[in-house]
């Protein structure tokens, strides 16, 4: 086996396990009818003139089911940090006591559970188109080995390596509909 050809194959495995991660951080933005910290972590608060994340300027807890808590270290960022809430998007609206805010989940009905579930499927069939993207790229990539006038590989080497790549896109596949199962699993089930 070449020296080129085996790199090319280990990049290629590298991408799609990080294309496995980044489809389980999507997973986790989209809600499933229990709170989840990770569910505020695309919020920015303004801070001294500066946006910092949510998690970085308090304790976010989500001490029941369907309720998650902000307690801020500065109690004067509490306002912002609602402002920042708000502006998000998220569906929840915040209520503070001047100590913490308190941020409930409302009830998933049956339409909405159906619209998660979508979307998860969605970024499930995007997390598989990549690792196929990935799989291409790298299948050009060893056919211009071939080709190379320096150093080529072998044709046998080639179909191996094309074997081998396909192998992982097929185990990263399967990984990705496994995950988009635990997930609409987690969805639906009240």
């Amino acid at each position: 086996m070449s020296i080129a050809s085996d790199k090319l194959v280990k990049e290629c495995e590298e991408k799609m396990l990080k294309t496995i991660e980044a489809v389980k951080e999507r997973f986790t933005a989209i809600r499933a009818g229990r709170a989840n910290v990770s569910m505020l972590d695309g919020i920015r608060v303004e801070n001294y003139g500066s946006e910092v994340p949510l998690n970085q300027i308090g304790t976010v807890s989500a001490p029941e089911a369907r309720l998650l808590v902000i307690d801020p270290w500065d109690k004067s960022l509490i306002s912002k940090i609602e402002k920042a809430i708000l502006a998000a998007n998220i569906g929840m609206t915040p209520n503070n006591d001047g100590r913490v805010i308190r941020l409930v989940l409302p009830e998933l009905t049956a339409e909405r559970r159906k619209e998660y579930v979508k979307l998860a499927k969605n970024e499930a069939e995007n997390g598989k188109v990549a690792v196929r993207n990935i799989r291409k790229d790298a299948n050009n990539h060893l056919k211009k080995l071939e080709k190379d006038k320096e150093n080529p590989i072998s044709e046998d080497e080639l179909k191996k390596e094309e074997t081998h790549i396909q192998t992982l896109t097929d185990k990263y596949v399967k990984e990705i509909d496994e995950l988009f199962a635990k997930k609409e699993k987690e969805i639906t089930t009240i």
